[in-house]
């Protein structure tokens, strides 16, 4: 059987797109994809952040939630309040909700802009890692 991981977050250009970087880095085993409310262009400062950390996510797309890749996964992360409360979610799915904050919203000094992509990266990063000690 496939395991399937799908994050869910609002414009599918930054958390969605880290999250589904570290996820398919550490959970090589898991069919894992991203999706927001919106589709919303890659942001460049996450492919930055990411890249950063070696981990190139330049090459993916950002798409909007797919009801039946959402029915399909075993687990359904959602990365904001708007994706846990506007997805749809089969009542017999495992979900989790990180409530990561977003980091477009960011305000300040570009090295304080910066930081704060950096921030949600590793956030994400480390739910990731427990999430494959959890399930490993």
């Amino acid at each position: 059987m496939t395991n399937n991981l799908y994050f869910l977050c609002s414009g599918n250009s930054c958390r969605g797109q880290i999250a589904e970087g570290y996820a398919k880095k550490f959970l090589p085993d898991w069919n894992v994809q991203s999706a927001g409310v919106r589709a919303e262009d890659i942001n460049p400062q996450a492919v930055k952040v990411m890249a950063e950390d070696n981990v190139d996510i330049s090459q993916q797309k950002s798409k909007k939630i797919d009801d039946l890749l959402l029915k399909q996964a075993n687990l359904v992360v959602t990365l904001s309040g708007e994706a846990r409360d506007k997805s749809a979610l089969p009542k017999n799915t495992r979900w989790l909700d990180w409530p990561i904050s977003d980091p477009t919203l960011a305000t300040g000094s570009q090295a304080e802009v910066t930081q704060a992509y950096r921030d949600v990266r590793d956030d994400i990063k480390q739910n990731i890692l427990e999430l494959k000690k959890n399930i490993d």
